[in-house]
């Protein structure tokens, strides 16, 4: 479990987000303010108390969620969004607070994500006349349950907050464009049997032995590379788990296994269940979760610009992030953010500090 720390008042938040140090101990001292999820309280007000005195911003809350933006009349607004808790402590070994070993900043929240925040911070600092109007978002409540999304929350109270062109979501990418995202969903297979004692079995039939046509499905399902705008999806259709059977002398009447859908963004939500319907005919099926995937949009002007300024490499974002918001508001989006994405939420979390500079770099470059 992690250790409580103190609630930072205003003042104390305010010294210790100095907007004018550099990208590495500004990250630094974002982490080591606390704020796992659903105690993101005292960073948020950290956050707005630094962005108080820069006059080219107005500044909105919404719970623990701080929406800042520019109003200059420019023909395109982007949002540069990123979520501001993260994922619990851990005390053996303890990561935090943050500290240098060699090139890498170490600490909880280093990749996932306040090297992104901190890059955020410095271009709100840094821009006051941006090439294009700003909204950024700083949110709550990304790593648990999406009913505590802070960008939900906000969609939901302040949605004309959100209104934009084009959004870059911070998320680590190791300094790579990662366009869109795929979908995600979650479904439940059920082989039914007939119950009977396990010394009888013929007067039973069982369901554990004809969930073994499901697992066949799956073993031979070949998942499909889907190609959308330019960018390569490699869809994954996998069993996640499997449960059946009420005692050890009882021929089960039931086994359900729990299967996940990784889908391409060309599809909707309700063709990717339909396809996986279609694959288990036969069996009855219960959709639990299913989140639609983002297209990249990189034909359009803003991502476009936003690429070429950037001069990064571009692959597909695999998993599923809050892209997918921006992309069902109408707002096409891309992944990019300091950090390998691999070590997000390991205990020994950690950035290169060099990755920090040159996202900074990048988005200066961009909107300057």
């Amino acid at each position: 479990m992690s250790t409580p720390v103190p609630a930072a008042t205003p003042s104390q938040a305010a010294r210790a987000l100095d907007l004018s140090a550099d990208v590495v101990t500004l990250t630094a001292a974002l982490c080591d303010i606390e704020s796992v999820s659903r105690g993101e309280q005292p960073l948020c007000d950290a956050i707005e108390a630094a962005l108080a005195p820069l006059g080219h911003l107005e500044v909105s809350r919404v719970g623990n969620s701080l929406v800042a933006c520019t109003d200059l009349g420019r023909p395109e607004r982007v949002v540069l969004a990123g979520h501001i808790d993260t994922v619990p402590l851990t005390q053996d070994p303890p990561n935090l607070p943050t500290r240098r070993e060699g090139d890498d900043l170490v600490g909880r929240g280093t990749v996932d994500m306040k090297g992104g925040v901190a890059v955020q911070l410095r271009v709100a600092a840094q821009l006051p006349e941006p090439s294009r109007d700003l909204t950024i978002v700083f949110y709550e409540g990304e790593e648990i349950d999406s009913e505590f999304n802070g960008l939900l929350h906000i969609e939901r109270q302040r949605p004309e907050l959100l209104e934009a062109d084009f959004a870059v979501l911070l998320e680590p990418t190791a300094g790579q464009v990662e366009g869109g995202c795929k979908g995600t969903l979650r479904v439940d297979v059920t082989a039914r049997g007939v119950a009977a004692h396990s010394a009888r079995p013929w007067k039973g039939r069982n369901a554990i032995h004809e969930a073994t046509a499901i697992l066949s499905r799956l073993t031979a399902y070949e998942p499909s590379t889907v190609v959308v705008d330019g960018l390569e999806y490699h869809e994954a259709m996998n069993a996640t788990g499997i449960r059946g059977g009420i005692a050890g002398n009882v021929i089960p009447d039931a086994c359900t296994v729990t299967v996940n859908y990784r889908y391409a963004p060309d599809k909707s939500p309700e063709e990717a269940l339909a396809h996986v319907e279609q694959l288990f005919d036969g069996f009855e099926t219960t959709c639990h979760d299913n989140a639609p995937g983002a297209r990249p949009g990189l034909d359009l002007p803003a991502a476009k610009a936003f690429v070429d300024a950037l001069g990064v490499p571009v692959i597909a974002k695999e998993g599923w992030t809050d892209v997918a918001r921006f992309s069902a508001l109408g707002v096409p989006a891309v992944n990019f953010g300091p950090g390998d994405p691999n070590l997000a939420h390991h205990d020994d979390e950690r950035c290169p500090v060099g990755q920090l500079s040159a996202c900074e770099s990048a988005l200066l470059r961009w909107l300057a």
